[in-house]
């Protein structure tokens, strides 16, 4: 989930935030800071336009793209594709049938993940629709059906199109520590992203070199045209830096499940789930969506649910500010991650991160990693020169970390995947809707 704050918390947000950051103020004085940061770097005001001269470019792309909208009502809000519903496999039938006799004919899709995809033939009220399904008057003596719709997930920030910040362009980092080399040896981290640099092994050999297995389905097409970086393009490489550098000794294995701008949806990710290698027992997903009623996503926990027993799955529980569960972060099986961030007294609560019960862990958010080469330009401001290696905030990054410290838990004490989240969360929480931190 992903770059930078937004301005502020979302004005749905559920908890007092104001009494979150006093608590966690209190708290912050006995946490430490993690290990393998660079020291914090003060932004100016320039900082702050390009901030919001960045969202202005995310919702303008956000907004031309013919297979995204939006359901606005407050609290509510979510992304989705048009003129498609899913419904369990096993509903499906019944879901056509009832929607032909109401006068919104659909016809049945393609199957993934036990759910199967209704087309309708033109624009219709999506969400509408499944609340009317979702309503058992509709359905009497008979079990309600179990429908949603196809919703869009972000490489995460806010769900209405604000990812908050763009990287920002910094000096190399320095090699990976020798005595570090084995904290994760051979594990295996999947990362389900934009996919990943064609360059990155070969501009970062010290950090990405050998670390994975190059495809070309994993290519992270990066680029709007030329050289100009698309909003989220690099992200998927970016997000493997901060793996590696939690565990310098793991391997990744990159799939792409978000477009270069940052949007993919329920039906990718389960595809990029499914193209993991047999060997990856801890997933990474830098990336969510809120979801209708906020009810668990049906396709995303039918692909949980399938991966190999023992496999870890670590997800970002977003860039909202609000307590609204994100998905798949809130599924059970998922090891939901925050983002914190350097105070003068300590550790605080990032502003942009979600937050809530439903978290598990958290880490901090802003971090320097491997990236990519290209020019970023944004509304009335400079453009910006990356040469691969960038700085940025978000709860994704928080993720990856966390991820990787999974991976060198699990060498360090010569455990599984689950066994090594067991341990993890087993230590005392720093904050009850922040989860256990994670250094």
């Amino acid at each position: 989930m992903l770059p930078d704050y937004p301005n502020a918390p979302g004005a749905g947000s559920r908890l007092s935030r104001r009494r979150l950051l006093a608590v966690a103020t209190l708290a912050a004085v006995a946490v430490p800071v993690g290990v393998g940061l660079r020291p914090a770097r003060a932004f100016g005001d320039s900082d702050a336009d390009d901030d919001r001269a960045y969202q202005l470019a995310f919702a303008e792309a956000l907004s031309a793209d013919r297979g995204v909208r939006r359901h606005t009502v407050a609290g509510q809000e979510i992304l989705y594709r048009p003129r498609q519903l899913l419904a369990a496999d096993a509903d499906a039938r019944r879901v056509a049938a009832w929607l032909d006799e109401a006068g919104y004919p659909a016809t049945l899709a393609d199957r993934f993940a036990g759910v199967t995809r209704l087309l309708f033939a033109g624009e219709t009220d999506i969400p509408a629709i499944v609340t009317k399904l979702r309503d058992p008057q509709q359905w009497p003596g008979q079990r309600v059906p179990a429908v949603q719709p196809h919703h869009v997930l972000l490489g995460l920030g806010n769900i209405m199109g604000n990812p908050g910040g763009p990287p920002r362009a910094v000096a190399a980092l320095p090699p990976p520590d020798p005595n570090r080399r084995g904290d994760g040896a051979g594990v295996t981290v999947g990362i389900c992203d934009t996919g990943i640099w064609r360059q990155a092994g070969v501009v970062h050999p010290q950090w990405l070199g050998g670390a994975y297995l190059p495809e070309a389905d994993d290519e992270d097409p990066l680029y709007l045209h030329a050289d100009v970086l698309a909003p989220q393009g690099g992200h998927g490489t970016f997000v493997a830096g901060v793996v590696r550098q939690a565990a310098p000794g793991v391997r990744v294995d990159p799939e792409s499940a978000l477009s270069p701008t940052g949007v993919g949806d329920e039906a990718m990710l389960v595809a990029a789930l499914g193209r993991l290698a047999p060997e990856v027992c801890v997933v990474n997903l830098s990336l969510g969506g809120f979801t209708l009623d906020d009810q668990p996503s049906l396709p995303l926990a039918n692909a949980v649910a399938a991966l190999p027993q023992g496999t870890a799955v670590v997800a970002a529980a977003g860039n909202a500010g609000t307590s609204r569960p994100v998905w798949p972060a809130a599924l059970d099986r998922v090891l939901a991650v925050a983002a914190v961030t350097e105070g003068v007294a300590g550790l605080l609560p990032a502003t942009y991160s979600g937050f809530g019960p439903w978290v598990d862990a958290c880490a901090l958010g802003r971090r320097d990693s491997t990236y990519v080469a290209g020019r970023m330009p944004l509304p009335g401001r400079p453009t910006r020169l990356f040469h691969g290696f960038a700085s940025w905030a978000g709860t994704s990054f928080a993720t990856a970390h966390v991820s990787g410290r999974l991976a060198a838990l699990m060498t360090a004490g010569d455990m599984s995947a689950d066994a090594a989240r067991l341990a993890l969360l087993a230590a005392p929480r720093w904050h009850p809707h922040y989860g256990v931190f994670v250094g």
